[in-house]
């Protein structure tokens, strides 16, 4: 198959949507920041009350600071507003263990025309993380997508926690050439541990929901 351009002549954004992650932005931007491929970094603080605003600007990334929390979907759809590039880089803003050879994984085969989507899946991490990525691969939030795809994608900025069923669904739906790329060593922070145990159940079932719900909302092109 063709390809359309070259790593040479492309751009790369990396997007973090993030609520009060400040335990862990600093690494990843410090990694974003290393590696030669990504040209453009912008944190989208998603109604944040902690240090994240602070940190991300420290480091040197493009801050859009929401002063209320709109959910995952919404601040991705913000940040698209700021880049300036043909490829994005998506990734979760409690992300532990991140390294320059992960992001390499995910954008290159992107920059290279091999595919236009690449998801990546965590791999001997953590058993729990690990084990949930395996069950559903497609549900990661760690991908590297053509520009011109992402800014495509229905009700983007309502999906919250089902953003990346949104973007399943238009990529099955218009024959987007998707990769699986294995990211070893990568994990995150789970909710139960960040909130505690009630609370973090609480938000997980919440997450649960709003994926069930982006699952079965109908939009343009729909046959239901």
């Amino acid at each position: 198959m063709e390809k359309r351009e070259t790593s040479k002549n492309m751009k790369t954004t990396a997007i973090i949507a993030a609520y009060n992650e400040e335990k862990t932005i600093g690494p990843i931007l410090d990694v974003l920041r290393e590696s030669p491929l990504v040209d453009q970094i912008v944190v989208v603080s998603d109604g944040s009350t902690d240090r994240t605003v602070e940190i991300a600007r420290s480091k040197g990334a493009e801050v859009v600071e929401l002063l209320h929390n709109v959910g995952k979907g919404g601040a991705l759809y913000r940040g698209l507003e700021y880049i300036r590039s043909d490829v994005v880089l998506l990734l979760d803003a409690d992300l532990i263990g991140l390294n320059p050879k992960h992001v390499e994984s995910l954008v290159e085969p992107v920059l290279q025309g091999e595919v236009d989507v690449a998801i990546g899946v965590f791999e001997e991490g953590r058993l729990a993380t690990d084990l949930a990525q395996k069950i559903a691969p497609f549900l990661s939030g760690q991908r590297a997508i053509r520009t011109d795809i992402l800014q495509n994608i229905p009700d983007m900025e309502v999906a919250r926690y089902g953003v990346e069923v949104a973007i399943n669904r238009y990529v099955r739906r218009n024959g987007v050439r998707v990769k699986l790329v294995k990211l070893p060593g990568l994990t995150h922070v789970m909710k139960e541990e960040k909130l505690g145990l009630v609370r973090g159940l609480r938000e997980r079932m919440k997450m649960y929901w709003e994926i069930f719900k982006n699952l079965y909302r109908r939009v343009d092109g729909d046959k239901r």
